[in-house]
């Protein structure tokens, strides 16, 4: 984040008087800024949208172009801001995706993906429906990059923006009430750190710049990292390469090791790397060694906010964004700075639904913050026991097992119901299933008790059959 140079003391926590309309900037019309710009103008705000690309969908808009640079690393780079590669499908059936009040349910139509867990295009289609729906696109503006954001006097944020890929552009600025950033966090690459990778010969890239598997014909390929984007692109890249050695931290090997032992002849899976040697060797932390062409990083992402002027208050630590009130509000900045999308290892959509309801009904006033200094002390008892039980701060926005107590409690402060108890099911259901057939979850499952009772309140909830619910 640059620095600042502004010196003025800072708001007051609770200093937003009740049942106002703010002016809200939206950073990134993904589904996280939709989702906001549709909670905050329902609020009664008045709201802008900054979005990049000339459409909606963020991560889901899917380009075959990849980064010049394999890694990702080059801060000079021109950024490519989606991760998807050609075969993604979701990892979560469309049932539980889906906005509690638009839900994801299939068309039909013939162009569109009708399958339980569709490919990515298909979640693209989905997000350009519901902005369609909800006269979200008036609200945004395409081509559009934030520079800058950061406080001024009188509580406000000033913004900077540039439109159009001219690199004559000149800055423009706005002030605004509020920031609410939503600008996602699948395009700055974490790396593993890999003794002798400078003298390897091979070539090394990330997941990020991955996009089909045809390269890596007849090619020995090691991927570092066993989560959702190792399991898919070992399964794509094994179809033509010769060889495909995993490296995974933990023996959550277990879905990967069912896929080596029984399923696919090709793979190994290994513990981490210890090192690479200039002969294109690579040494697993077993002794074990494979001459390899390429490896691949399937590790993740660090947040990036290169645009956000804070006055270090809000800080990047391990990859953990704080200190954060719920994973939302800097309790310094707030209610004028949030963030929308944060945690992972969860269902995204409704979480970003139940986060920017909260948003919304703060900033207007009508609900209420506690006190900066309660704020700051939820946070503090937050990362200790996160420390206690021996979590690195990496991990400090992963939700997983607590990610349906997060939305709950958020719903409760709304006043409105929490998460349905049939997608928490499903959810659940999901999970094994995905374990117990990793290479066939996505098209064979028994839950359908679950899927018939989503189906009937899809039904209550839209009665006019289009699957949109009455505002």
């Amino acid at each position: 984040m640059p620095p600042s140079t502004v010196l003025f003391k800072l708001p007051m926590a609770t200093s937003i008087s009740p049942f106002k309309s703010r002016d809200v900037a939206v950073i990134g019309a993904g589904a996280a800024g939709l989702v906001a710009a549709r909670e905050l103008r329902r609020e009664g705000h008045k709201v802008v949208v900054f979005e990049q690309q000339p459409q909606v969908g963020g991560t889901w808009l899917y380009t075959p172009t990849a980064e010049a640079d394999p890694l990702g690393s080059d801060p000079a780079r021109r950024v490519v801001h989606s991760s998807l590669y050609a075969s993604l499908r979701t990892n979560l059936p469309r049932e539980v995706m889906g906005f509690l009040d638009n839900p994801f349910v299939s068309t039909g139509e013939p162009h569109r993906d009708s399958r339980r867990f569709p490919g990515h295009r298909e979640v693209s289609f989905y997000l350009k429906d519901f902005a369609i729906r909800f006269g979200l696109s008036e609200l945004i503006r395409f081509e559009t990059e934030v520079v800058y954001a950061g406080l001024v006097e009188d509580e406000k944020w000033r913004v900077k923006f540039r439109s159009g890929d001219d690199a004559a552009a000149i800055d423009v600025e706005e002030i605004f009430d509020a920031v609410v950033v939503c600008n996602g966090h699948h395009t700055e690459p974490r790396l593993a750190e890999i003794p002798g990778i400078d003298s390897w010969p091979g070539k090394h890239m990330h997941s990020h710049n991955y996009r089909i598997p045809e390269p890596f014909r007849d090619q020995v390929v090691v991927l570092i990292g066993s989560a959702a984007s190792g399991v898919d692109i070992s399964i794509d890249i094994a179809q033509v390469a010769k060889e495909i050695h995993i490296a995974s931290r933990s023996a959550e090997g277990g879905m990967l090791q069912k896929l080596c032992s029984d399923h696919i002849d090709n793979m190994w899976l290994h513990p981490m790397i210890e090192s690479v040697q200039r002969d294109g060797s690579v040494i697993f932390c077993d002794g074990s060694v494979v001459l390899a062409d390429v490896i691949i990083h399937c590790t993740g992402y660090k947040y990036h906010f290169p645009f956000l002027d804070t006055n270090g208050n809000v800080k990047l630590d391990d990859n953990r964004v704080g200190p954060l009130y719920k994973h939302i509000f800097p309790p310094l900045l707030a209610p004028g700075l949030s963030f929308v999308g944060l945690p992972w290892k969860v269902v995204p959509f409704p979480l970003f639904e139940f986060q920017s309801k909260w948003i919304a009904g703060i900033l207007s006033g009508r609900i209420r913050l506690p006190s900066q200094e309660e704020m700051m002390a939820d946070v503090s008892a937050f990362y200790s026991s996160l420390e206690a039980s021996g979590t690195p701060k990496r991990y400090t926005h992963k939700l997983d097992g607590s990610q349906f107590e997060y939305d709950d409690w958020l719903a409760s402060e709304c006043g409105i119901t929490g998460v349905e108890e049939w997608r928490k099911k499903m959810y659940t259901a999901t999970g094994k299933n995905k374990k117990a057939r990793p290479d066939k979850y996505r098209d064979e499952w028994e839950d359908e008790d679950c899927m018939l009772e989503a189906h009937k309140d899809f039904a209550r909830r839209c009665p006019n059959g289009n699957g949109v619910a009455h505002n």
